[in-house]
């Protein structure tokens, strides 16, 4: 019956790295939501007085003063995103390109599973894991809120931050899946895939710093993802629509390539 469907197969298969990665991130932005605390001491605002401008911009550390400033930054805009990208595109990567690089996709397409099925139902399964994250990691930040002091982000801002997250995983996730289906080669996927994500990141943190090329963030999913504030102005709805139709049309776009080209044996 798994076989037959290829989204609960997917899952099934790939429960044990999906339990991992769930509780690695959570663990992660738990982690650096309890030190919220320790951050509105004299000793910690001098330490961060002394560290260049630029430095803290590149890092997203601009606003460190405030609940909402330093979740944005240090939990929602740094690593958790960051390792948000690494399991979308690895998940992604393998979707497709994974089976036809092992020599098993002929086999499973043989199968009364059509490529487009097969394609959709792989997509549905990370954005499953996503939201599993996403989810798990709102909660995660609505239960230390009160132990850490997060005054002025309530659990819509919260939630909403998170939903918006689960999107920005998507539109990686969807890149790398399109690559993978369009090529059937991993490498290509996650190559390429990983080299848009730096680009974005710089985009958003690092060029803006560069007269005349400011312009640029406005094209990165990283900016996308937090433009609008919403850990302070709840869920926002430019950015995320950019996401989202992104990721409608990397998912269309690979899995029409997939329909149209011979599958390695």
């Amino acid at each position: 019956m798994l076989l037959r469907n290829p989204f609960t197969k997917t899952l099934f298969d790939s429960r044990r790295s999906l339990v991992g990665w769930t509780l690695a991130i959570v663990a992660v932005g738990a982690m650096y939501a309890s030190f919220w605390p320790t951050m509105q001491t004299p000793e910690m605002a001098e330490a961060l007085a002394a560290y260049p401008e630029g430095l803290l911009e590149a890092f997203n550390y601009t606003d460190l003063t405030s609940a909402a400033g330093y979740l944005g930054g240090a939990v929602f805009g740094l690593l958790v995103p960051l390792l948000v990208t690494v399991f979308a595109i690895a998940t992604g990567t393998r979707a497709v390109a994974g089976d036809e690089e092992a020599g098993t996709l002929d086999l499973l397409l043989a199968h009364p599973v059509g490529r487009v099925r097969l394609a959709l139902h792989r997509f549905a399964a990370l954005l499953v894991g996503l939201v599993l994250i996403g989810g798990l990691l709102g909660l995660a930040m609505i239960g230390l809120s009160g132990p850490a002091g997060f005054d002025g982000v309530g659990a819509g801002e919260l939630l909403a931050t998170s939903a918006q997250l689960v999107l920005f995983g998507a539109t990686f996730g969807a890149l790398a899946f399109a690559v993978g289906a369009a090529t059937g080669s991993r490498g290509a996927a996650l190559g390429g895939s990983a080299g848009v994500a730096v680009l974005a990141y710089l985009a958003n943190a690092v060029l803006p710093q560069v007269d005349g090329l400011a312009w640029l963030q406005n094209l990165s999913p990283f900016h996308w993802y937090l433009d609008g504030d919403p850990l302070v102005n709840g869920l926002q709805t430019t950015g995320p629509l950019l996401l989202l139709a992104t990721t409608a049309v990397l998912v269309a776009a690979g899995t029409y390539l997939f329909t149209r080209r011979d599958v390695a044996v």
